[in-house]
């Protein structure tokens, strides 16, 4: 029985894991669930599952919830260090790091230092400071396993290429930073890769010029198309951040270098991304878009076991469209390579600057068209450190998101 934390069990990601969960009973089992305020709903998944431990990072809740709210044998527990306490424990074999944003860097931290299995949901973790989680799971033997539908469809089409490379020296160490890893990402070989290309659905505004994009509303951009995900990573997918993102994360997840990550749009959201090998052959991962299959394959590699996730359906005639990403209209996607490309400091302030830029667009201070702006701005205008530390990148965090708030 593989012991699961659900960090951000309330969220998007957390639902569909609790559902896998559920359907995998007999062989997975949540011990502990968090959520930042949303109490309610984590006393309401508790009583369902019954976890060892309940957490609310908002310590400042504390004196609002009565404790009988979470009846044995729940445990309820307040603020970050809770969580962090229970990533490294040892009665949890398997991290789900769900929290949106950089507040789950220091969750999912614990877990690495203490060599812990991770579903990477969280992508803002390698954004903000990739070269250090992939330096530290190399020495205490952490397992990151992606959970995003992008990373984990490269994840999968790399895996059906496993090669002999173990005993093979890398020629070059920033595109084999993969096989310094004691994880299941230490038999790919990134030599053998041209390049991998994540597929973004093109959000609501797909198609849309840079001057209809100065008019949108919350609301609009509110309205994914084909994903049901948080109000967060739903601005971000309307405006490609989302997936500026996703390549940062993918450049130091698969140890490639920033030229051999591409996007395309792809409306549908069936092909979740593929991998183009120097050969020429082109292996994709296909699905509906639902999370519920990249989740289940995190937690239950390296075998695959029948779930509830949905299946495609091959009698019903579909069609499969690509197009080349519009940078112009939509220049979060170009923030995202130049960061790929500068790494240091850059993923913790466009990240930071990006998650306020995202707050004041749905509280009505900023325009939708200002929030690569804005990003733009912070960017440029802060010191450039190319090799930062932990306590130096969450300084910047701090001072890009006072920047943001102040930005017009």
């Amino acid at each position: 029985m593989k012991r699961v934390a659900v960090f951000g069990s309330t969220g998007s990601i957390g639902t569909s894991c609790l559902r896998v969960l559920e359907a995998l009973r007999d062989r997975l089992t949540p011990v502990a669930l968090t959520a930042n305020r949303r109490w309610e709903r984590l006393r309401d998944q508790c009583r369902r599952h019954r976890p060892k431990w309940g957490v609310v990072g908002d310590a400042g809740l504390k004196s609002a919830i009565p404790a009988e709210e979470f009846p044995p044998p729940t445990e309820l527990l307040f603020g970050p260090e809770a969580i962090e306490r229970i990533a490294g424990s040892d009665e949890v074999d398997f991290v789900l790091a769900g929290i949106v944003g950089a507040a789950g860097l220091r969750s999912t931290w614990a877990a690495v230092e203490r060599g812990k299995t991770i579903g990477l949901a969280n992508k803002e973790t390698l954004v903000v400071a990739g070269p250090l989680v992939m330096e530290l799971a190399a020495k205490t033997g952490a397992t990151l396993i992606p959970v995003d539908s992008e990373h984990s469809a490269i994840f999968q089409c790399l895996k059906s290429q496993e090669s002999r490379v173990e005993s093979r020296e890398p020629e070059d160490p920033d595109r084999s930073q993969i096989l310094a890893l004691d994880s299941p990402l230490s038999t790919l070989d990134s030599s053998e890769v041209r390049r991998i290309v994540l597929t973004a659905s093109g959000g609501p505004f797909r198609g849309w010029t840079k001057t209809q994009l100065e008019s949108v509303t919350p609301a609009m951009a509110l309205a994914h198309p084909t994903w049901n995900m948080g109000p967060k990573i739903t601005i971000d997918s309307a405006t490609l951040m989302n997936k500026a993102l996703e390549v940062i994360e993918a450049r130091w997840l698969f140890g490639l270098s920033p030229e051999q990550v591409q996007v395309v749009v792809h409306p549908q959201s069936v092909v979740h991304s593929f991998v183009e090998f120097v050969d020429g052959s082109v292996i994709a991962q296909l699905s509906p878009p639902d999370m519920m299959l990249p989740i289940q394959y995190a937690l239950t590699y390296p075998e695959r076991t029948a779930g509830p996730s949905p299946r495609l359906d091959w009698e019903t005639p579909f069609s499969l469209d690509f197009s080349p990403p519009d940078c112009d209209a939509f220049p979060a996607l170009e923030l995202g390579f130049e960061v790929a490309r500068r790494g240091g400091s850059c993923g913790a302030v466009l990240n930071a600057a990006n998650e306020i830029a995202v707050e004041r667009f749905l509280a009505g201070t900023l325009r939708f068209a200002d929030i690569p702006r804005a990003c733009r701005a912070v960017l440029d205008a802060h010191d450039f450190d190319p090799k930062p530390t932990l306590t130096e990148l969450l300084r910047l965090d701090a001072r890009a998101r006072e920047e943001t708030r102040e930005w017009a």
